[in-house]
Formats: structure tokens, sequence, C-alpha cells
């Protein structure tokens, strides 16, 4: 089983000016993670903007990424689609570039019930049965909850090792692990509940602010698991301001606004995404101050 380690960057895709995807900073990024804290790259999630990217796009993203992490770190593949045969197709090319994993969101808009998920992630993942899947949860933008009694006959699977569990709920959280095998690894999808999800038995996280601070969410999860729990709440509540003002407005518009003001020429975001408004732009940059980030 491949160990994804306690933070997964789930990396921004960066952009010219014209909107065509920079994979000059893109492998300069990557490179840059795997230094900093970072132990798997996720490519083409939410976060790097997959709505709006092309299959050919992010087939290259992929093997740049690869090509940029080296022995270095894990790559995962965001492959995942609302479309069974669509995710199939993609995650079995994908599987033929030598990464380390695939990321299979719930399927999202067609909201199907709990059986469907079920049939939906098994065909993908026998579909490709020595590729590591992790399970991705995130109601708030898919319109459907992958209950935990469905993750748990999910986990029965061989090569679904993990998920991202971005619910926003510790009781569900909590049902999930009570459920699945101890090597079934948890991995929040929120940089605000990582600490607490380490409580109840997480792995790690699936990290936006990673970008900025891998090293010290790094410094956050060993401390937990090393038994200095006073140390991890202090690292979590310096960096409390930085997760909540990352999430002012829809994610990755802070973001790239933050790699930008340090100087990563990274882009703005596909339409039907915007550039970060003043304000959000003015409190992130405080925010970065205050954490000497600039």
């Amino acid at each position: 089983m491949v160990n994804f380690g306690r933070v997964v960057t789930a990396m921004i895709t960066p952009f010219h000016a014209d909107g065509s995807v920079n994979y000059d900073v893109t492998e300069k990024l990557a490179a840059h993670l795997v230094e900093h804290g970072t132990d798997a790259v996720l490519v083409c999630g939410t976060t790097g903007e997959s709505p709006t990217l092309t299959w050919e796009e992010e087939y290259e993203l992929f093997q740049v990424v690869k090509k940029a992490v080296g022995s270095r770190g894990k790559v995962i593949a965001g492959t995942g689609s609302n479309s069974t045969r669509e995710a199939i197709a993609a995650t079995q090319k994908a599987a033929t570039l030598g990464l380390d994993g695939s990321l299979q969101v719930v399927p999202y808009y067609n909201k199907p019930p709990q059986e469907g998920l079920y049939r939906h992630f098994k065909a993908i993942a026998q579909s490709c049965p020595d590729l590591p899947i992790m399970l991705y949860n995130i109601p708030g933008r898919t319109g459907q909850n992958l209950l935990p009694e469905t993750v748990a006959r999910l986990a029965e699977i061989p090569n679904i090792t993990a998920i991202k569990e971005a619910s926003g709920s510790l009781d569900q959280a909590s049902l999930v692990r009570s459920l699945t095998p101890p090597d079934f690894q948890i991995y929040s999808g929120d940089d605000s509940l990582t600490l607490p999800l380490l409580a109840i038995g997480a792995a790690g996280v699936v990290s936006v602010a990673s970008h900025l601070v891998g090293e010290t969410l790094q410094s956050m999860i060993q401390a937990y698991q090393t038994g200095k729990t006073q140390e991890a709440t202090q690292l979590h509540l310096k960096l409390l301001p930085l997760f909540k003002a990352l999430f002012t407005t829809t994610n990755p518009i802070p973001l790239k606004c933050g790699l930008n003001l340090q100087g990563w020429d990274v882009g703005s975001t596909r339409p039907p995404l915007c550039e970060a408004s003043e304000d959000v732009k003015q409190g992130l940059e405080v925010v970065m101050q205050q954490l000497n980030l600039l």
C-alpha cells in the first residue's frame, strides 16, 4: 500500500496572462512544494481548477509534476468525473504515467444515491487494480454526501486506501474511522480541521495552505503524533488566521493571490472564477505579513 504521508498539497494550476497553462511555473512550484513540507502533490483537484482544464492539459500537468517531484514525493492524479465511463478512461490513462495514486471526487450535479456511489467508485478501482485510490467527499461542492457506511463498503476494495473527508463534520469523520480498518487513511479536507481530525485518527491533511506553510503544517502534525499536543495546538492557533483568510472567497482565488504576493507568477483563475477583490487581497496580505510570509 502507498502511504501518501502527512501533508498532501492540493496544487494550484499556474496560468499565463492569456489563460493558458504555465508549465514552467508548474514545474518550479511542484519542486518547491516537496522541498518545503509536502509529502505528496495532488494535481488537478479542486484547487487546481480541474473543472476548467481539458483532459489534454491535465495529462500534461501529471507528467510535468511527476518529473519535477521525482523520488522526493508522491504524485496523485485528480481524475474523477460525474461520468463513470469518463472517470475510468481518465484514471486508466493516468495509471500508465507511473503516478502514485488517483483522487476520485463524489460525482457532482447528478446526485447519485449511495448504491450508485458505491458502484461508481468500485468500477473505477477495479479498472486500475494496482493504482491506490483516494475518495474525495466534499458535499458543499458536489451536492451529495458520501456516507460513512458507504465508505466502509468501499474500504473493503483493496486499492481504495484513503479518503479526503471535507464534509466539515467531526461526527462523520469519527464514524468513518470507527467503520474502516486501521490502515485505511483519513485525510482532512479542511486545513482548519486538521488538528481535530488527528485526534480521531486521521493521517494528515490534503492542504491548500501548505503552498505557503507546508513545513509548519508538517511540524504541527508530527508534534501531535509524537505526543506534543500543546505544541501542536499552538501551531494550529498560529496558522488559523491564514486558514480563514484563504477561504474568505472561493478557493483557489485567495491562494493564487497569496502566491502572486510572494512573487510566484501563477496568474489568475480561469472564468467563471475571477481575481481576488481588494478587500480579500488586503486581508490576506495582513495575515501573511504577521506570519512573515512576505
